[in-house]
């Protein structure tokens, strides 16, 4: 009995110093929006040995912070599994991470896109090169992350989004977005022009990796089911993905951890 209780002692020490990933909260000013914005940064293990590393921006949802992610799941892990940075943002309670035509403090897509990759690659080993980033977020931030990549695609080599507002115009009422936009019968062209599922112009085959998905239960389904299909017809390689699932935690736990392989897939190829 004792030889066992020191086996498996023994066996749950190695299991704690398998993962040896450092996360730090960071204070970052924007220039832009003239506050600064608190970031979570997760360095892998091998961060002080290493040259540099590549780095994966996830961004939380609507009412959330920049906490959420490592609060509900275990993300940080994977800085360790795929040897890379993991940057989460706060990108407020529910500015969907754009530079609003109408609020003059709202200017998110110029934070991140600017302001927190210059502020990353200046303070940490990173590969910079667009290659090497890759940007990503639930809901909320999986808008905020694809209208991002499609705008600055010489920033951002690889994007996702797990069960992404990827198509904001049948939600016009909810989620405060009006405030930041306008009402949609006033500003059509605000809600027209951002949002993600009329942006597809803007790509090229080849021009970003890209990877979705969607619980068939999510009130987005539909949405990214739509997004899908259009870049199929436009001819855009992708990956997207649905399986059982709603718009909760335990389905954006499973689902960053294939975002993460594939974004580490499209890091390995690059180099």
């Amino acid at each position: 009995m004792r030889a066992l209780l020191l086996t498996v002692v023994s066996f749950c020490a190695l299991a704690v110093s398998a993962s040896a990933y450092k996360v730090q909260e960071v204070n970052i000013f924007s220039e832009s929006m003239q506050k600064d914005i608190p970031t979570m940064i997760v360095t892998p293990d091998s961060y002080e040995a290493g040259e540099s590393f590549p780095v994966v921006y996830l961004l939380h949802g609507c009412t959330d912070n920049h906490k959420r992610w490592t609060e509900r799941t275990d993300v940080e892990v994977q800085a360790d599994l795929h040897n890379l940075i993991i940057v989460m943002p706060d990108g407020g309670y529910d500015s969907w991470y754009y530079d609003s035509p109408l609020v003059p403090g709202i200017r998110y897509e110029t934070f991140i896109s600017k302001e927190l990759v210059n502020y990353v690659d200046s303070n940490y080993k990173t590969r910079k090169d667009r290659s090497a980033r890759a940007i990503t977020g639930l809901s909320m931030g999986g808008h905020g992350a694809m209208h991002t990549a499609f705008k600055h695609q010489d920033v951002f080599g690889s994007v996702g989004s797990t069960s992404g507002g990827v198509d904001i115009r049948p939600f016009a009422t909810r989620w405060n977005i009006a405030t930041l936009l306008g009402a949609y019968e006033e500003y059509p062209e605000n809600w027209e022009s951002r949002t993600v599922i009329n942006m597809t112009h803007l790509l090229t085959p080849e021009s970003l990796n890209i990877i979705f998905d969607c619980g068939v239960d999510d009130f987005f389904y539909e949405v990214n089911c739509n997004l899908h299909e259009k870049l199929m017809k436009e001819g855009i390689p992708h990956d997207f993905y649905v399986r059982p699932g709603r718009h909760n935690w335990t389905y954006w736990n499973n689902s960053i951890k294939y975002q993460m392989l594939f974004f580490s897939n499209c890091f390995s190829k690059a180099l």
